[in-house]
């Protein structure tokens, strides 16, 4: 097995004593302990309402991107990235730029985290359109192929059933030469999985370990089917850390899977090769 190295998320924005306008500055000083702590990457979720099993749907979300952008200014060396985002919250061609623009104002430590999306309460309040499984799993599909495509070639096209892009031009470009890396999040072994042997070049997935050698098995099958080495996917997974009052608890001791907290911080290991 390869290097595992560590990332953190931050789920929520609800700190004791702490008001809306220093809000900020605090989720500032945990994405820089958390750099000077030696995590790899730092992550927030693309959410609108927070969700079930971090605090009540009413407590502060932050529109994720924007954050990012205001963390990449604070920030030297963490990668960034959203764990994940809902593809039904953007068109994939504009999501392309936003993280392309995120990777050039970081001196290229963009990710792009995204998923099928799940939390329906959200997409009924701001209006968005809460299509069936199978939907939202096409949807992700053509999206992938968007994003990639835009962060590889020069104007690429594309004709969907649900997406489309026309020589699109992506200026300025993603700085690494190989484009900005595409991690899935999710753990559907018919069909997501599927997607991530195909087109990612990394996995996000839940569970103890039990679990998740189960859903590397079927990765590496998946993998199997389309000609893919699966050492080539950075394999991820999420678990919980830091202290229940206050997302001040950044420590490098890594995951506590036994408890969830309502506002810390969360560890993300990411294991190289097959894990």
């Amino acid at each position: 097995m390869g290097l595992t190295r560590f990332g953190i998320q931050i789920p929520g924005f609800t700190y004791h004593g702490v008001s809306d306008r220093d809000l900020f500055a605090r989720v500032v000083d945990i994405a820089i302990a958390a750099e000077e702590s030696g995590f790899d990457s730092l992550w927030v979720m693309d959410h609108l309402y927070q969700i079930p099993n971090v605090g009540p749907r009413a407590d502060p979300m932050l529109e994720a991107y924007t954050l990012l952008g205001r963390i990449a200014a604070r920030t030297a060396k963490v990668s960034l990235g959203t764990m994940v985002t809902g593809v039904t919250y953007r068109n994939p061609a504009l999501l392309a730029k936003q993280v392309t623009t995120l990777d050039v104002v970081s001196a290229g430590r963009a990710m792009l985290g995204i998923g099928a999306a799940w939390n329906e309460d959200e997409h009924a309040g701001y209006g968005f359109g809460f299509p069936s499984v199978r939907e939202r799993l096409d949807r992700l599909e053509e999206a992938l192929q968007i994003c990639r495509a835009m962060f590889r070639e020069s104007s690429p096209s594309f004709n969907g059933h649900y997406y489309r892009i026309d020589e699109a031009l992506n200026v300025p470009r993603p700085l690494r030469a190989d484009g900005i890396p595409i991690l899935v999040g999710g753990g559907g072994e018919r069909r997501l999985l599927a997607l991530v042997a195909k087109y990612a070049d990394a996995c996000n997935l839940f569970g103890d370990l039990a679990t998740i050698r189960h859903k590397l098995e079927v990765l590496a099958r998946h993998c199997d089917a389309v000609g893919r080495d699966p050492a080539t996917i950075t394999k991820t997974r999420l678990g919980n850390a830091g202290d229940r009052r206050d997302a001040r608890g950044v420590r490098a001791a890594g995951a506590r899977d036994r408890e969830r907290t309502r506002d810390g911080p969360r560890a993300v290991p990411r294991l190289r090769g097959r894990g």
